[in-house]
This record gives structure tokens, sequence and C-alpha cells, in this order.
């Protein structure tokens, strides 16, 4: 796979960056038994201009085209549109443009599009985003249309489609590790740490957590995007200031979810950046 050096991979894109992990993936996706004679490409673009922090997998198997995305926070509605402009440029790279011009229909592969949701907010087990909804002008039917498919991957979900793929399952259950010591106060750094020895202890991602440990802390660390610690510390917080039952305390709490926040951040952005994020000052952040 062509690795864009602008950003930084997630765990899950270097996980199953790995053909026949996504062959298993897939079968579990849309039920069906493909074995090592079908063939995987992955063709992930280089230079995708709306992901944040990482790419995402794209591959073809069976003259399908598959685009597979990750999200830790809030679902983006926006992802069928996002799709569309990927799946036009990935048509652009697999096929030859002067084609286009002659008579004879060109074939390409059926895209498919799912968003693999992994976020600490409740969300169905499963719900299809249209482009249609986007359009000012409503039409019935729409004359495009594109759907994606989001599927809640967290483990406590039990989805089934988790259940049909080991790799996928024991992913999950990686992220619900990490997730579970946040919640118990451990700082980000540490909650990784910890979840990589328990899961390589339970065989869990053992063999790639054992080769890729330090890049996985710096990966998760990385991608654990602001959303999902906000959601974590800022519960905490409401549960102080209730505990409090004072104006003060509920006060001192978010200040406190705004320290943890910007102490988690440190060695990940600047500290104007982190500055403008948790509203905290400069003097604050310097002190940290």
């Amino acid at each position: 796979m062509n690795t864009n050096k602008k950003y930084k991979d997630s765990v899950f894109t270097r996980y199953f960056s790995d053909k026949q992990k996504l062959r298993l993936l897939y079968n579990a996706l849309e039920g069906t038994n493909y074995g090592e004679e079908t063939e995987i490409n992955i063709i992930t673009l280089e230079d995708v201009l709306f992901m944040n922090q990482k790419n995402d997998i794209c591959f073809t198997i069976d003259n399908k085209f598959i685009l597979l995305i990750e999200h830790q926070s809030t679902i983006n509605n926006n992802m069928p549109l996002r799709c569309l402009l990927y799946i036009a440029r990935e048509y652009e790279k697999l096929i030859d443009r002067n084609i286009i011009y002659r008579s004879t229909l060109q074939k390409i592969p059926t895209p498919h599009c799912y968003v693999l949701y992994n976020g600490i907010r409740n969300y169905p087990k499963e719900k299809i985003l249209k482009l249609s909804d986007a359009f000012l002008a409503i039409q019935n039917p729409p004359e495009l249309e594109l759907n994606v498919k989001v599927i809640n991957i967290n483990y406590k979900e039990n989805h089934a489609i988790v259940q049909r793929c080991q790799d996928l399952k024991e992913y999950s259950y990686f992220v619900s590790v990490v997730r579970t010591y946040l919640e118990k106060g451990l700082e980000l750094n540490d909650a990784i740490v910890k979840a990589v020895k328990i899961c390589i202890n339970e065989n869990v991602m053992k063999e790639f957590l054992e080769k890729n440990a330090s890049e996985v802390v710096n990966m998760l660390f990385t991608e654990f995007d602001m959303d999902t610690a906000k959601e974590i510390w800022k519960e905490e917080g409401k549960k102080e200031g209730r505990k409090e039952g004072r104006k003060e305390g509920r006060k001192e709490g978010r200040k406190e979810e705004k320290l943890k926040i910007a102490k988690n951040l440190i060695d990940v952005l600047d500290i104007e950046t982190i500055s403008k994020k948790t509203g905290l000052s400069i003097e604050e952040i310097n002190k940290l």
C-alpha cells in the first residue's frame, strides 16, 4: 500500500493493511466466503484531501471497489459526499481517461462504502447514510445516489459482523480496554500502554502488538481524538460537580477536564493549538 507521509497511519489502517485480514473482514461484511485464491489489491490514495491525520483503506476484490473508514468520534453525516469525491479520484486512477470518449461501455469496479463506528456516544448497530439526504431539492427517486453503511463495531454492541471476523473482534476489544482504563482515570498514554500489555497477555492482536508496540502507542495517542477524550473527561467533571453539589464544583470539574486534555496533547500538538482547543492560556499550558 502507498503510504501518505503527510498523514499518520491509524492503528486500524496498519492492522488491516494485510490482504488476508481484509479478505476475512470483507467476508464478514458481505457474508461471502472468499479464500486466498481471490486477489486483493490495496489502492488507498496517497494524498487524501479530506482525511485528517490518518489514511483509511481502499481495496478491490472480485470486481468490487471497497472503501473502509473508521470513526472514533461523532459520525460525520457528510460521509456520502466525502466518499463520492474519494471514489471519483480512485476511478481516475483505475481507468484510462481516453476510454471514456469511446462508444464502448467501460466497465468499472462496483463501489461499496463502509464506516466502522467505534466512538463512545450511543449509535445504532447499523445505519445507512445517503447522499440524496444532502440535496437541496428533493428528488424521488434521486438521479444520483451513494449509500454508506455505518456499522457500530464497539465491543459491547456485540455486532454479528464483529463476531464473524476474529481480527475485527480483537481490534474492537483492544480499543475497549484502552477506554476502560481511561474511564478509571488513567492518563491516555498509561491507558494505551496498559491495554497493549493486557491484550498481548490475553493473545489479542498479539503478533501485531508485539511487533508494533511503540508505534501503536504513538498512533493511538494521536488518533484518540479530542472529541473522544472530551466526552470521557466531561462525564468525569459532571460527576465531580454533582458530588460537590455546588457551582464551584462544576467549575473545578470543567477546569480539571481542560487541564487533563491539554496534558495529554502536549506531545501531539503545539501549545497555541492546544490553547485554542481547550480555552486554557499559554501560561497555564506552559506550567504543565
